[in-house]
């Protein structure tokens, strides 16, 4: 969670921005990166009419290894959803705005092509929140319900894998993927997943918010018969040091909720810095930060952990650098 000045609203069109990408990030070194739109840039619905992202998506660099023997060889159909954090917003957006343009380096295309260096045989998807109030403030309204700033009111029933779910299923379809989701509410849908597909998700700083809130929908979602099969294919969550600015819940602390994510068996990932958990103003964060790991070790989760620049000033610099090095 990124604590700067205000900046105005209003901003450039999804077509200006999309013949504006390739420049943006480096036409060479961005073949595979394109929004999963429709033909005048608009949004990608999710699990209802009320809920659309716009969504960005670098294609494959590496071609996947082939499996032989029991299971089929298949394509490629791994993929990775990124939740980026405050301030980061499409490369042409940031420019034009006097806050944002110092942090140009973490936009969402650039992020794309940091991921897809770090996971070449994954699809990198980056999920740009619904809301960004005054331009910085990034609000993932349609995952959690939150405030105007972002920050978060968590509940078993906000339907955020569910409309994860829809999101990627529509996406894959308008990228003209080739072996895509089945559409939310299908009747294949229930029967079946593309051979395949697997799921890493990554949230960064407020990003981390939807995260949570998927934690806390994992036992009513292992029971729905739509929603359980997609889940069985997350293989692995990366928290990147979360943050926002409510005064609670930065990091999920309840047993119950954390003892199904210990169970699922995800390899479940935490990256954080001195920037959010040894902040003397937000001491809770750093507090939860470790009741959440401590409860997932207690648990026998699948957990690893760091803590990045320990040994330097906390610094915004080193929050945004942590995407890099985790």
């Amino acid at each position: 969670m990124l604590r700067l000045g205000s900046v105005l609203a209003g901003g450039p069109s999804l077509l200006a921005l999309s013949r504006a990408m390739s420049a943006a990030a480096g036409s060479s070194d961005a073949p595979g990166l394109c929004l999963a739109a429709g033909a005048a840039g608009t949004a990608v619905p999710g699990r209802d009419a009320l809920r659309s992202n716009h969504v960005l998506l670098n294609r494959p660099t590496a071609a996947p290894p082939r499996r032989c023997g029991a299971e089929t060889a298949v394509s490629g159909n791994a993929h990775l959803v990124f939740f980026p954090g405050d301030i980061q917003n499409f490369q042409q957006e940031m420019a034009v705005h006097a806050d944002t343009v110092p942090w140009q380096a973490w936009s969402l295309e650039r992020v794309a092509l940091i991921l897809g260096r770090r996971f070449p045989e994954h699809h990198i998807w980056v999920i740009r929140a619904s809301h960004m109030y005054l331009h910085k403030f990034s609000c993932y309204q349609n995952f959690v319900q939150s405030n105007l700033f972002g920050a978060p009111e968590h509940s078993p029933d906000h339907g955020a894998l569910r409309h994860l779910r829809a999101l990627l299923a529509n996406a894959m379809e308008r990228a003209g993927l080739p072996d895509p989701l089945p559409p939310h509410g299908s009747s294949s849908a229930t029967s079946s997943m593309p051979a395949g597909f697997s799921l890493v998700l990554v949230g960064f700083s407020k990003g981390c918010v939807v995260l949570n809130q998927m934690v806390y929908e994992l036992a009513g979602a292992r029971a729905d018969p739509e929603l359980a099969p997609f889940l069985e294919r997350v293989t692995d969550i990366y928290w990147l040091d979360g943050g926002h600015p409510g005064g609670s819940e930065t990091w999920v602390t309840e047993k119950g909720a954390l003892a199904e994510l210990a169970v699922s068996g995800v390899a479940l990932h935490v990256h954080v810095t001195p920037y959010e958990v040894r902040d003397p103003m937000r001491a809770w964060v750093g507090r939860e930060h470790k009741r959440f790991t401590q409860t997932l070790e207690d648990l026998g989760a699948k957990l690893s952990q760091k803590l990045h620049f320990e040994d330097k000033p906390a610094s915004i610099e080193n929050h945004f650098r942590v995407i890099q090095e985790f």
